[in-house]
């Protein structure tokens, strides 16, 4: 399996750190964000990877180039102004190619271990009668930043109703089956994740460990803490 690093933000909540910086280069207990995420996919067995980048995006290549010392193979998805996660992703797949793959955001920082997301998904898969989809979302309890949730679930499903909305966490599985009506140019994700769990196509890991959404510098700095724990 690939994986996608969506890189491309401008990180204005972040902002000063990120006038200079991009924010996938900010540091957390002193590697930059996207180091981490790229360490934690090699450790599962995933070794392509794609990023995309648009502003500042020129230091995420300097800094990583080829990947190859961190032992992955990284290729560019270049933004010229941001296309929004939609249409990042959709920009991509000519790089990511016609089967499943990961998609992590580089600002989220969440302890799970990939490999076992994957086997998470395996073995839904596997106790089933039939398991099919466009995409697998990790969920997560609602942060404090964000306590209405954004998607109902309900066991290992995401639905239109239900008793309990769960936060998407920014780490999912998609097929690019997801984005086959799209077309290019910049557009968000969600809509396009309403309308395939409207058709239930959207399946679902929930996970309660550590997770966070490093989006400003006081979270960066509550990040540090906890690593140095």
């Amino acid at each position: 399996m690939k994986a996608m690093i969506l890189a491309a933000g401008r990180g204005d909540r972040m902002r000063p750190l990120t006038d200079v910086c991009p924010k996938p280069l900010l540091k957390a207990g002193g590697i930059p964000l996207i180091e981490h995420h790229i360490n934690k996919l090699r450790k599962a067995g995933i070794i392509e990877i794609v990023i995309n980048h648009a502003y500042l995006g020129q230091q995420i290549e300097d800094y990583l180039q080829d990947g190859q010392a961190l032992g992955v193979a990284i290729r560019y998805s270049h933004e010229d102004t941001a296309l929004e996660t939609g249409g990042g992703i959709f920009q991509a797949l000519p790089l990511l190619g016609d089967a499943p793959f990961l998609v992590v955001n580089a600002d989220v920082w969440c302890d799970i271990d990939y490999g076992q997301l994957l086997q998470s998904i395996n073995a839904q898969s596997a106790n089933a009668q039939s398991i099919s989809g466009l995409a697998h979302l990790l969920m997560i309890n609602n942060p404090v930043h964000n306590p209405q949730g954004d998607f109902y679930y309900t066991n290992g499903r995401l639905s239109k109703s239900g008793e309990e909305k769960l936060t998407y966490s920014g780490i999912g599985i998609y097929y690019p089956q997801l984005f086959a009506e799209c077309v290019a140019g910049a557009f968000p994700l969600a809509p396009l994740l309403r309308k395939a769990i409207s058709d239930n196509l959207i399946t679902a890991t929930y996970y309660n460990g550590y997770w966070l959404d490093v989006g400003t510098p006081e979270r960066l700095i509550q990040l540090n803490r906890h690593l140095e724990l």
